[in-house]
């Protein structure tokens, strides 16, 4: 996560719009999903990711949120969210081979126009691409406020990696 950060870290705020692109390989399908998104960062360590589809109307997918260390993952469509301590899965991290992160930056202003993750061992690629950012002004109030919605069951990050980890 730290070399996450890294890439934001020239900016002592960030909003933005992303694109989103997820390439994964399942049961030897390689599968590809597009999405829009939301980009908030606040340094040292606070990142908030939203992803939605725009089209033909707009469906919250996922609502990611790292804070001191904590990592907070709602799927609304499964009403479920994730919530763990990042430290404790560092073997986890370690298991799924080099991760590989890389930026593309806006050279007039340092910060990223592009974050790439790449996890080769797991056949996975996540790409944002930032548009419309602006950086160093007051972050909405509600930016780094997680309330769960009615209904959403709490479970342990644990559950989510290791499920994955089946696959």
């Amino acid at each position: 996560m730290e070399r996450f950060l890294q890439a934001f870290a020239p900016a002592e705020s960030l909003q933005a719009k992303a694109s989103i692109r997820i390439d994964v390989v399942e049961k030897g399908e390689r599968s590809r999903y597009s999405l829009s998104g939301d980009v908030f960062y606040q340094r040292p360590d606070r990142l908030r990711i939203l992803g939605y589809t725009s089209f033909p109307m707009v469906i919250s997918l996922f609502d990611a949120f790292y804070r001191d260390g904590e990592f907070f993952l709602l799927i609304p469509v499964q009403k479920r969210a994730y919530v763990g301590d990042v430290s404790d899965f560092q073997d986890v991290f370690k298991n799924a081979g080099e991760i590989e992160i890389t930026s593309t930056r806006d050279e007039t202003r340092n910060i990223p126009s592009r974050v790439r993750i790449v996890i080769a061992e797991k056949e996975v690629e996540i790409e944002l691409r930032l548009k419309e950012v602006s950086m160093d002004r007051p972050l909405p109030q509600e930016a780094f406020e997680w309330t769960l919605p009615k209904g959403v069951e709490i479970r342990p990050l644990e559950r989510l990696l290791r499920a994955k980890k089946k696959d």
